[in-house]
């Protein structure tokens, strides 16, 4: 929903008569986010579980059979430095195409139409990242163990590998905090922000691409053979994986509906 602020300007005219001017000044109250998924720019949705056979860079060839993940922390960052926050989290479910669309609205301040930084976190934040705290994830089942440093989930993202082979082997990419020993965790989100600046008005829409292909890549060559299953409790993967999102995600279209 968008609403319009009026305004009362008042000119004083050179023949002494006062002329009240009513001029519009539009205001963005909400954006929305849809986001798509790929690898290596071919399009990735719930139609190509276990039948699409995808190959990473360390030559395993793959298929999957689920992909979530949970993104926060949405905010606007205007050309003058000032933060807008957005509201609410988004968790995202290959399998349910109700999860591509995300609404949001301005929490605080006010946004006028113009240039703005997009930023979101990949997961949440340690502030955010309360065990139990969110009656529609822990019904999802996207708690992250308590052994593990509790909270949520920030990626599960699971399939086959070696399925060109007579010995096909699973694969779970869970992704959240990451555990350096009994009782000592660190966080593991990821803040985005992204360059340049988009043009941000009344019922903005903005495309989010995630490429599924750098999760195996980017900066890390990832080897399903040594990396492919307990790997929530492995602190080496956990920060690996940390690395690898950071070239997942890149801004789509942006449409004013």
């Amino acid at each position: 929903m968008t609403f319009v602020v009026f305004c009362l300007v008042i000119i004083s005219c050179k023949n002494d008569d006062d002329e009240i001017i009513c001029c519009q000044q539009p205001i963005v109250t909400d954006v929305t986010f849809t986001f798509s998924h790929n690898w290596d720019d071919n399009d990735v949705n719930s139609s190509d579980f276990n039948t699409t056979q995808y190959t990473n860079a360390n030559g395993e060839i793959l298929t999957i059979s689920k992909i979530r993940y949970l993104l926060s922390h949405f905010e606007l960052v205007n050309t003058n430095g000032n933060s807008f926050p957005l509201t609410g989290y988004n968790l995202i479910d290959l399998s349910n195409p109700d999860s591509f669309t995300f609404n949001t609205t301005i929490a605080d301040g006010i946004v006028y139409p113009g240039l703005y930084t997009l930023k979101f976190n990949y997961g949440f934040n340690e502030e955010d990242n309360i065990d139990g705290a969110y009656p529609d994830l822990n019904s999802a089942s996207w708690n992250w163990p308590t052994m593990l440093g509790g909270g949520y989930h920030f990626l599960q993202f699971d399939g086959m590998f070696n399925v060109n082979t007579t010995a096909p082997s699973p694969f779970n990419y869970h992704n959240g905090t990451a555990k350096i020993s009994d009782g000592v965790f660190e966080q593991n989100f990821v803040s985005f922000e992204f360059f340049p600046e988009i043009v941000i008005e009344p019922n903005s829409s903005i495309e989010i691409k995630m490429d599924l292909s750098e999760f195996f890549k980017n900066p890390i060559v990832w080897d399903l053979n040594t990396y492919n299953t307990s790997l929530m409790p492995n602190y080496d993967a956990q920060k690996m994986m940390q690395q690898n999102v950071g070239s997942v995600f890149s801004i789509g279209q942006i449409t004013q509906e």
